[in-house]
């Protein structure tokens, strides 16, 4: 999807401590390895619960590679929040070695 290069983005490695990670994907993908600090809102129930996400910081969102987050990313800017893609999504966060919580015991197909 190509949304003309305005999208505000950064890396994986540049989001600040602290920062409010918004990680947009399904339960499965959740379930197999997300960032410690992370907000679950899958994409699919974004508009249910909108009213969790908060207004008054900037929001970071990631998905596995960074497609949805691109989306929800100008979904959040266009409604009023100050949002950025993560750039490369989880992949980008593993390869980069920050770290990874995981609720199942199963290889993780959504990162590795």
């Amino acid at each position: 999807m190509n949304f003309g290069g305005s999208i505000p983005s950064v890396g994986a490695t540049q989001i600040p401590d602290g920062a409010y990670l918004l990680d947009v994907r399904e339960q499965d993908e959740w379930d197999a390895g997300h960032a410690p600090e992370a907000v679950h809102i899958p994409m699919s129930a974004l508009n249910e619960r909108a009213a969790e996400i908060p207004q008054d910081r900037d929001i970071y969102v990631v998905c596995r590679v960074g497609g949805r987050s691109a989306q929800v990313t100008v979904a959040l800017n266009n409604a009023g929040w100050t949002a950025l893609n993560v750039d490369g999504g989880m992949l980008a966060w593993a390869s980069a070695n920050l770290p990874i919580e995981s609720t199942t015991t199963q290889a993780d197909p959504y990162i590795a």
